[in-house]
């Protein structure tokens, strides 16, 4: 994160300070050259650091396919573009965005990874 060249930096770094703040029990590592976050060493939100100026925050389940007969996540929130039952994408445009979403966004996230560990 030291050498991150993003006009998001700050904004990055707010959103990953509040994560790991929000859950004790998550580690962090860097993925793709951006953070992810594990619950019991398995993946399960990574930043995707889009070159154009945006960044992403990916709901998963690990980095290998999971069945997901039986799962089910019930999105409150409003940011979440599904790309699949069990992968969602949360795209934060800009500053303005970031501060407007964050509060949800760190919400959510608590919410996926107990909805994912069960």
């Amino acid at each position: 994160m030291a050498e991150l060249e993003h006009p998001l930096k700050a904004e990055i770094e707010a959103v990953r300070s509040a994560i790991l703040a929000s859950d004790k029990t998550l580690t962090e590592r860097i993925k793709w050259k951006a953070p992810s976050f594990c619950h019991g060493g398995d993946d399960r939100v990574t930043f995707r650091l889009a070159p154009k100026g945006i960044f992403q925050v990916i709901l998963h389940r690990g980095a290998k396919v999971k069945d997901t007969a039986g799962f089910a996540f019930e999105d409150d929130s409003g940011l979440v573009k599904w790309a699949a039952v069990d992968r969602g994408i949360v795209t934060l445009q800009d500053a303005k965005d970031v501060k407007a979403k964050k509060a949800a966004l760190v919400k959510l996230v608590g919410r996926w990874i107990q909805a994912t560990v069960a």
